[in-house]
């Protein structure tokens, strides 16, 4: 599928941009047809959903971007991904770039992290020289293809080294060209309206309830200067706890019936994934040429 929207026009014309956590297709598909203005693919998401494993610099390029692949063809919201630190050294960023511009991604994200990084909202993090990631910034950048693919990049300096030094970070990162600056994990509403205060970009807020920071409202955040919102865990949180709850029910009773978690028929599923496609390609194509 391909949008009609562009992520960047959105924000140019002032939209705040609210972007749920997607990680496969149920999450993708669902949230795509709500109305949201933007996905957002989670690399913790897709870590543990695709290979059970931690966010902790174990899922690949490879995995991540054609993830990233499925999401975007699948859907028609703007879809904004998790490139981690680019997956190794400056000639790896730019094929991250390219291969997620390809992919149909308009918003890539990109950290100063060390290599193996870690979730965001973990302890010992450690992030590389301000220079470097200058580095890693303006090759993402010159990589891209297209004026319109958002480069944002994140700053991890906030829990190791202090805001002050992660709010010079993101005003070097704006300086050196990066469309987005991503201050992670503030742990106040104080600090957000720092962030706020003290970067002149679009800027992204990560709200991770029960995270290192406070989840704040959407209109808090727009009238500190925040542009974008994005909710890793909306989904994936609740879809493991509705799965615990329902596999629990099935074990203790022996069957799904009388389950008090919420659940879609089958009519509903068909439809999520578009089984009237494979109906009609059938009406069309095989029934019609039966003798």
């Amino acid at each position: 599928m391909t949008t009609s929207k562009r992520l960047k026009d959105l924000l140019a014309a002032g939209e705040f941009i609210l972007a749920p956590g997607v990680f496969e297709m149920f999450s993708a598909r669902i949230a795509d047809r709500m109305g949201f203005n933007a996905l957002y693919m989670t690399g913790y998401g897709v870590s543990a959903s695709h290979l059970g494993l931690p966010d902790a610099g174990l899922v690949t390029y490879t995995d991540m971007v054609g993830r990233a692949r499925t999401i975007a063809e699948g859907t028609t919201t703007p879809l904004i991904a998790d490139a981690d630190t680019g997956f190794g050294g400056l000639i790896n960023i730019r094929q991250t770039v390219r291969g997620y511009e390809a992919a149909g991604v308009q918003g890539i994200q990109i950290e100063d992290q060390e290599m193996p990084k870690k979730c965001g909202h973990t302890p010992n993090r450690k992030v590389v020289p301000l220079a470097d990631m200058l580095r890693r910034i303006e090759v993402a950048v010159d990589s891209r293809r297209h004026d319109d693919t958002l480069i944002i990049a994140r700053t991890d300096a906030r829990t190791g080294l202090g805001l002050d030094e992660a709010i010079r970070r993101g005003q070097a990162f704006a300086k050196a060209g990066a469309d987005v600056v991503f201050v992670e994990s503030p742990e106040s509403a104080d600090e957000f309206r720092r962030v706020g205060d003290s970067i002149d970009a679009w800027l992204l807020a990560n709200m991770v309830p029960t995270g290192k920071s406070p989840e704040i409202p959407r209109d808090d955040l727009k009238a500190w200067g925040f542009d974008i919102a994005i909710y890793p865990s909306a989904g994936m949180g609740v879809v493991c706890a509705a799965l615990e709850q329902n596999f629990a029910w099935l074990k203790e009773h022996g069957s799904t019936k009388g389950s008090p978690v919420p659940a879609f028929d089958m009519k509903q599923l068909h439809e999520l994934v578009d089984f009237a496609d494979v109906w009609e390609f059938e009406r069309k194509y095989v029934e019609s040429g039966q003798p």
